[in-house]
């Protein structure tokens, strides 16, 4: 059962989406999709190389996936349907096309840090079955675009109309600002990195531009991404009240709060940035210095 526990939250949150009189077709043929595109792009390669980081293929190209079924299948206001489905193609669009690259490069021949700290964590819960662990842990990340992580998308392609909001401008607003936030921090970092390159300079700490005031300003503003979708369905979770039981409706609304929750969990702890520096600290000399100076996730002035 300890192998199979961190799955039951997700399990729950698709079944919400299942029971719910307004998403359960949407939710049920989302949810199989997104199975069925982690059993071939995920689990069978994780499977055969015992490698995690096809997870980094999947799941963008979910969210991709979550933007095509809202559009294709929504029965909303058109507007608002249209541009939630493009938010979500567009976000995953960029990361799946980047993962692409790495994949066509070969850079997921070999395990990404991320995913090779997990067995650290699993060795402290004693979870010593790794191919088990593995797919369990890459199942949760197709249940996790399966529920949660459709809910904005779902919610907001249900309102049937009426005016905009001021919640949706600022939702979108937010989502807008960090996606072009999260584009200029992976640039920046790029740009540092050829050019350290080309100068002949190994193992430095990039601390330029965004990355002076966060050492991981990719990971906040894709935190923000979230959040500002998660704003803009307020307004569509309050008009979902004729159509719901009232305890759904309350879940719903737990669901889309718990989608933040969840991804700030992710992106720091999971496989952000505290895995990302457990190997930085032991490759860059500069980085424990770094650490010192620099916020860990939310924007701040350097520290004395």
């Amino acid at each position: 059962m300890k192998y199979f526990s961190p799955l039951l939250i997700f399990i729950l949150g698709w079944i919400l989406l299942l029971v719910s009189n307004s998403l359960a077709f949407i939710g049920l043929t989302n949810g199989l999709l997104q199975l069925l595109l982690f059993f071939f792009v995920v689990c069978i390669p994780t499977w055969l190389t015992q490698r995690m980081s096809y997870v980094d293929i999947g799941w963008p190209w979910g969210l991709v996936f979550i933007g095509i079924i809202t559009l294709l299948l929504s029965e909303g206001d058109s507007a608002r349907v249209i541009v939630v489905s493009v938010a979500y193609i567009f976000a995953g669009g960029r990361m799946g096309v980047g993962a692409l690259k790495m994949w066509k490069a070969g850079m997921l021949k070999r395990e990404l840090p991320r995913y090779e700290y997990q067995k650290h964590r699993w060795i402290m819960a004693g979870k010593t079955n790794v191919k088990l662990i593995m797919q369990v842990e890459v199942v949760l990340q197709g249940l996790a675009n399966a529920s949660f992580l459709a809910m904005p998308a779902l919610v907001i392609a249900t309102n049937p109309g009426g005016p905009v909001t001021v919640l949706e401008v600022l939702g979108l607003s937010i989502w807008l600002g960090a996606f072009v936030l999260e584009s200029i921090a992976d640039n920046q970092k790029l740009a540092f990195l050829k050019a350290m390159k080309v100068q002949g300079k190994r193992k430095q700490v990039c601390n330029i531009g965004l990355w002076q005031y966060s050492r991981h300003p990719n990971y906040f503003a894709e935190w923000m991404v979230w959040n500002g979708l998660i704003i803009a369905s307020i307004p569509s979770w309050l008009a979902l009240y004729e159509n719901e039981s009232l305890i759904i409706w309350l879940l719903l609304g737990c669901g889309l709060l718990f989608a933040s929750r969840m991804m700030y969990t992710t992106l720091v702890y999971y496989t952000g940035a505290v895995p990302a520096e457990y190997y930085s600290v032991q490759k860059r000399p500069g980085y424990k210095n770094y650490q010192d100076a620099t916020n860990r996730f939310f924007p701040g002035p350097k520290k004395p």
